[in-house]
């Protein structure tokens, strides 16, 4: 077994030390998996990116209060009676003017035309009372000021602002045939609220022609209080038929659609070219075993087995899939991760903002990936180096 394995060494280390010599061919095999990783990690970071900007919108300790078997936002509303019975509830926290933490919003969606585009998309557009920015967990308002209560001014989410055209503070836009002044910008540390647009919500309950309705009630749970006490105390009132849930869950449960749609193209994306940059790791391999024809058939004349033969073809085939994978999957952190984007959300049928987002796990599967192929290339050009006659080899001397 010593043996086999000092066979397996000296075999391998001759390989990998010629490779220089076979630069041009090998760079074929790297950049062709480098060019896989790079498009399969740039794909599953929207997931990533889109993911994060849900769940790292949500709390554990801020309820949701929807109708009773609503699946998004778009499709919830709720009574002023309604709105009053869960204001009653005894487990919402209040701040240091001593006031509930609680927040009825309007929610509904805008054509605004998009940056750098013909076309326009739906822009989320909030309707919001003064305790909302409480309630969001890293709200900044970063340029301007708040919306007056009662009038047609409106702030803006830094992600928005970078999709949509006309956002900038000072502007005037045109929604729901009413002119809006923007006279505010924030961030929320990359989170949901960045994709949408905030006005006041009585303004907001008339220019959408809703009545006096809300879509949704956040509420800060009090010191010590659960959730499951808050539900229960709001479910068993026989004046409201709601869900309530964490707002965490809720993104949770939001993203679902969308992260299972990008993976499932970026795994098939994957695939197809993997096939692609597999068969030129394989010309690659078979190049490198048919310029090596005299080595081998040298090295099984003085003993050398088979097996270390064939391993050592799989071990320069994986060498150079980490280096590919490892190359795609840098490429995609330096020139990719950060940049804002947009995509649609399939609940609601509004755009949100979200960042690509490379994380390590991604890159490691891009390295993983380019292993994989790399060693599904070298088996065959191992086989055919391990069954090459030795006497075929030495002619060649």
């Amino acid at each position: 077994m010593a043996n086999a394995f000092e066979q397996i060494g000296a075999v391998t280390a001759m390989n990998l030390r010629n490779i220089p010599q076979r630069w041009s061919s090998s760079l074929v095999a790297v950049m062709g998996i480098g060019g896989v990783t790079l498009v399969l990690v740039a794909l599953l970071s929207i997931g990533a990116g889109f993911r994060a900007a849900l769940e790292g919108s949500g709390s554990d300790d801020v309820a949701m209060v929807l109708r009773a078997s609503s699946v998004s936002e778009m499709s919830s509303y709720m009574t002023p009676d309604q709105v009053t019975a869960v204001t009653n509830a005894s487990n919402i926290r209040r701040d240091e003017k001593n006031e509930l933490m609680l927040s009825p919003e309007v929610f509904g969606v805008v054509a605004t035309p998009m940056q750098n585009k013909s076309a326009s998309a739906q822009l989320p557009f909030r309707g919001v009372g003064p305790m909302a920015p409480k309630l969001r967990k890293e709200f900044r308002l970063v340029q301007g000021r708040m919306f007056t209560p009662g009038t047609n001014e409106i702030i803006v989410g830094d992600g928005a602002v970078k999709q949509f055209k006309g956002l900038a503070v000072g502007n005037k836009i045109r929604w729901l045939k009413t002119d809006w002044v923007v006279v505010g910008r924030f961030t929320d540390n990359g989170g949901l609220a960045e994709s949408e647009a905030w006005g006041d919500a009585a303004v907001l309950q008339q220019a959408f022609q809703r009545g006096p309705t809300y879509a949704t009630l956040r509420a800060k749970l009090a010191e010590g209080a659960s959730l499951k006490e808050f539900k229960d105390v709001l479910t068993k009132n026989p004046a409201l038929t709601v869900d309530v849930l964490s707002e965490k869950a809720f993104y949770a449960d939001q993203q679902k659609v969308m992260s299972r749609v990008i993976n499932n193209i970026g795994l098939w994306i994957g695939i197809i070219m993997g096939l692609a940059a597999l068969f030129a790791a394989l010309n690659t391999l078979e190049s490198a075993v048919a310029s090596r024809v005299r080595e081998i058939a040298t090295l099984r004349a003085i003993g050398f087995g088979a097996g270390p033969v064939v391993t050592s073809v799989l071990v320069e085939a994986m060498f150079l899939g980490a280096i590919g994978g490892l190359l795609g999957g840098l490429c995609a952190f330096l020139f990719l991760n950060g940049i804002t984007s947009s995509t649609l959300n399939f609940q609601s049928f509004s755009q949100i903002t979200y960042a690509f987002t490379v994380t390590p796990m991604l890159m490691l599967l891009g390295i993983a990936y380019g292993l994989v192929l790399c060693f599904l290339a070298g088996i065959l050009p191992g086989i055919r180096a391990a069954k090459m006659p030795i006497t075929a080899g030495l002619r060649e001397l």
